[in-house]
């Protein structure tokens, strides 16, 4: 189902951790879409600067590099990863509204999916996944939700052109994100 010719079709995804952004971007996979995850552009500059990439240290360094480069230079690393995919991108991790803007000063045919799902409910899924980054207490939760929310990520979601509710099963979110995407393709491709 991809898009032949025409403009590339750039889907940014935002949502606090656990909201089920993995779950968006594997969907996507499957409808035709290219997907680069913006903590993999983070993990390649970690290498390079010799960081371990755990948990902390990656949001010590996400919080340097905007230092360093102004609040959207994550987008700006994912910048090569975006030119060398296909016409149908999906990119997972956005932080704030200055990378969304950031896509659409190169790409212009930007869209942002939030994906939304309450506290409690990320919270239990966090804990469940298991990563050792993860937080182990609602304090280490809270603590981890603060700094995404002053780095913008709140500003995203809540200015998102769309919305994807996950408070239901995994099935349902799936079915949700194929429908999305799907209509996004057809409409890029004017259909």
């Amino acid at each position: 189902m991809g898009s032949r010719g025409g403009k590339r079709l750039v889907v940014c995804v935002v949502g606090m951790p656990g909201s089920g952004k993995s779950v968006v971007s594997r969907v996507a996979r499957e409808v035709g879409f290219d997907v680069v995850v913006m903590g993999d552009a983070v993990r390649d500059v970690a290498r390079e600067r010799g960081i371990e990439p755990s948990g902390k240290a990656m949001r010590e360094l996400m919080q340097a590099l905007r230092h360093e480069g102004g609040p959207a230079v994550v987008a700006k690393l994912c910048f090569p990863r975006i030119d060398r995919a296909g016409q149908l991108v999906l990119v997972d991790g956005i932080r704030s509204l200055h990378e969304v803007e950031a896509f659409r000063g190169r790409y212009g045919n930007v869209v942002l999916i939030a994906v939304h799902s309450s506290p409690r409910t990320r919270f239990k899924r966090l804990r469940a996944r298991g990563r050792e980054d993860d937080p182990r207490t609602w304090e280490e939760f809270r603590k981890r939700d603060e700094v995404e929310l002053k780095v913008g990520i709140g500003s995203a979601i809540a200015l998102a052109d769309f919305m994807l509710v996950n408070e239901g099963t995994l099935e349902e979110l799936e079915g949700a994100a194929r429908e999305l995407l799907e209509k996004l393709v057809r409409e890029a491709n004017g259909r």
